[in-house]
């Protein structure tokens, strides 16, 4: 079962994302304490630099601790040629300072620090560690440590990416996205409001709320939660749990009331609507209408049984259904429903 295959990796790693955010902001706040009219390029010892060979050492060194670095191996931008320089002496001091101060911090997320503070070879071990180029075969953590480096030296948006990628596939992957507004509209703020210099972070009002986290991961099928409604008079229970044992599905049907059933798709809370009323009921137009479009427009689909998609310019009834109403979260979910139906329905009493 992926879902359940991939729970720790997927815990960790947002866990590991958070301290990276945490350190990114850190050092955020101190470029803009100096001067928030200065903005720095990649190939020096600028801030950019440091956060992204800290957060590189950092997430290296976490990930090594909690899976074995014999289990690790990692995908990244940075190397570490830019702090083996003769002249790099600060900025390898600096983020041998900054990957300490915030592996000490790793506690607060639920992640192990370590023992005492780690020496600056220890640093360079574990940014060196992520030099795996990938491949069609194994497991491979893939991270970009800082993604939008003008953003981020200019206090606008920037993100932490991690993934990791199975046999060729991308099976899980965490977002990091600290400066990311609460509310969308001030994603343009910096723009509106014509700000020409530096820190749209300070710039966007306080109370409007910033920073968020987002994670996935590839979803067994067999997880995924089916709604249906209450009442037996107007679905036959018996068939959808056919379909639904056909399938692979193990959860225990969600029965719920009216349109909330293509809320709860489109909010991620179920993957699965059916429905399946007897022979000679007709449905209107009113009880699906505004639920179709929302799950659409989540990405979602909703057809008839058929796999034909519902019309709506018949009048009031949904004329010439096929049999029943299926909605899902996605297609493939989609597709391998309405391939049930057709494998079940000459054994079905409706």
């Amino acid at each position: 079962m992926e879902a359940e295959k991939y729970a720790k990796e997927l815990e960790v790693a947002v866990r590991v994302v958070h301290v990276a955010c945490a350190l990114c902001g850190r050092v955020q706040e101190r470029l803009f304490s100096v001067n928030d009219d200065h903005v720095m390029s990649k190939d020096d010892d600028s801030p950019v630099t440091v956060a992204d060979l800290s957060v590189q050492a950092t997430i290296s060194w976490l990930l090594s601790e909690t899976f074995g670095s014999q289990n690790v191996s990692i995908v990244a931008e940075e190397d570490t040629e830019i702090i083996s320089k003769d002249d790099s002496a600060g900025l390898l001091a600096a983020v041998v300072a900054t990957v300490n101060e915030s592996l000490a911090s790793a506690p607060k997320y639920g992640l192990q620090s370590p023992e005492t503070t780690l020496e600056t070879a220890e640093v360079l071990k574990a940014i060196r560690r992520c030099s795996s180029t990938g491949g069609p075969s194994g497991r491979h953590w893939v991270l970009d440590p800082v993604d939008g480096t003008v953003g981020f030296v200019r206090g606008d948006q920037y993100a932490v990416a991690l993934a990791m990628v199975e046999d060729g596939k991308v099976v899980l992957g965490v977002l990091g996205c600290p400066n990311y507004p609460v509310k969308t509209e001030s994603l343009d703020y910096h723009y509106q409001n014509h700000e020409t210099k530096s820190n749209l972070a300070s710039a966007i009002p306080e109370a409007w709320g910033k920073g968020c986290v987002l994670y996935a991961s590839k979803d067994d099928p067999a997880l995924a939660t089916l709604c249906e409604p209450v009442e037996k008079a107007n679905s036959n229970h018996s068939f959808t749990a056919g379909l639904a044992q056909s399938v692979g599905l193990r959860k225990q049907p969600m029965r719920v009331h009216s349109m909330v059933k293509y809320a709860a798709i489109a909010r991620g809370d179920a993957e699965i609507f059916m429905k399946f009323a007897r022979s000679g009921y007709k449905e209107k137009i009113w009880d699906h209408a505004a639920g179709v479009v929302i799950v659409e427009e989540a990405g979602g689909v909703v057809s008839d049984a058929g796999g034909r998609l519902l019309d709506f310019s018949k009048g009031i009834y949904l004329e010439g259904l096929d049999r029943g109403i299926i909605a899902c979260s996605g297609l493939t979910l989609h597709d391998k429903l309405i391939a049930a139906v057709y494998a079940s329905w000459d054994s079905s009493n409706l």
